[in-house]
């Protein structure tokens, strides 16, 4: 099977790095020319869950790539979405599967200006990754890999792909209900990578504070005021919290993406998590206070940094 992985960065590297090794045919596409010429020349160094390796990996920029591909999994920046699915068309074939584990909401609505519904897979993964140095990146976890076919009638080839990320170690998982998981995993990083964000702090030390259940309970009360309007879908609030400290546990002094991204001057994913549900809320007549201000204050941030925070969808 022909795999590309679209956005090569931090946790596509992770999963590039295990489809390979499970078998299948793996190609990196991403843009950063150090990062490439690093993989090309020494192959990609990644730390699983503390252990290093190094792995010859196929790598180029999306234009380069000439082959139809099987499946192609997209990891961008939210914001980068649409840049990515017009610099892939060529590589998509009428039976290409393209599986969506972006952070974040929304996306669908997105990659449908470039595919057919019965081609897309929606999923979340909780698996954590960084880079850190050109070619040299980190990947943690053990969670699942959750994810669920947008046609009805595309069950088995989703199942296949599960299957795929079993055999490679990912614990692929057929969702039921993939709203449910995209919005449940909305609230971890509209409240993970927010605050740690703000406080300048990993995911350890802010759920350590005193004040980390209020917080937690404001924010996702919000999340879970749109996900029933919007999407049908029933966020418990407490048993939402319950969760977020069980993956908080286990993820541990982890810095979140969004973290990351300010601390080497990249725009954030905020518009599409905390800014979604504020946005969201305001088309329903209703408020979203506390969405409102996280998103203000990472903005805020990126203009004291100079960064350019424009949302593209």
């Amino acid at each position: 099977m022909k795999i590309a992985i679209a956005g090569s960065g931090a946790l596509g590297c992770g999963f590039g790095y295990h489809l390979q090794k499970g078998g299948a045919d793996v190609t990196l596409l991403d843009n950063w020319e150090q990062h490439i010429n690093t993989i090309k020349e020494e192959g990609l160094t990644i730390s699983v869950n503390g252990d290093k390796d190094n792995q010859k990996m196929t790598i180029c920029k999306p234009h380069e790539l000439k082959e139809k591909m099987d499946v192609i999994f997209v990891f961008t920046k939210s914001m980068g979405l649409n840049a990515m699915m017009e610099s892939i068309e060529h590589i998509i074939g009428p039976n290409t599967k393209v599986v969506c584990l972006l952070n974040g909401l929304g996306h669908l609505k997105t990659l449908e200006k470039y595919i057919d519904r019965k081609n897309i897979i929606m999923g979340t993964t909780v698996w954590t990754a960084g880079i850190d140095a050109p070619g040299h990146t980190h990947f943690n976890g053990q969670g699942p890999v959750e994810i669920q076919n947008s046609d009805p009638s595309e069950k088995e080839a989703t199942l296949e792909i599960v299957e795929m990320l079993q055999k490679s170690g990912l614990n692929g998982v057929y969702s039921e209900n993939v709203n449910y998981t995209t919005w449940r995993k909305a609230c971890v990083n509209g409240t993970m990578n927010a605050l740690c964000t703000l406080l300048d702090a990993n995911i350890e030390e802010v759920f350590q504070t005193s004040e980390i259940d209020s917080m937690l309970t404001r924010i996702i009360k919000e999340f879970a005021i749109v996900a029933k309007h919007q999407d049908n879908v029933i966020l418990d609030v407490d048993e939402t919290i319950t969760y977020l400290k069980g993956v908080a546990a286990k993820v541990g002094a982890h810095y979140p993406s969004m973290h990351q991204d300010l601390k080497n001057n990249r725009p954030t994913e905020i518009d599409y998590l905390n800014g979604e549900v504020a946005e969201a809320s305001k088309k329903l007549g209703l408020e979203a206070p506390y969405c409102q201000q996280i998103t203000d204050l990472i903005h805020a941030k990126e203009t004291i940094l100079g960064i350019t925070t424009a949302k593209a969808k």
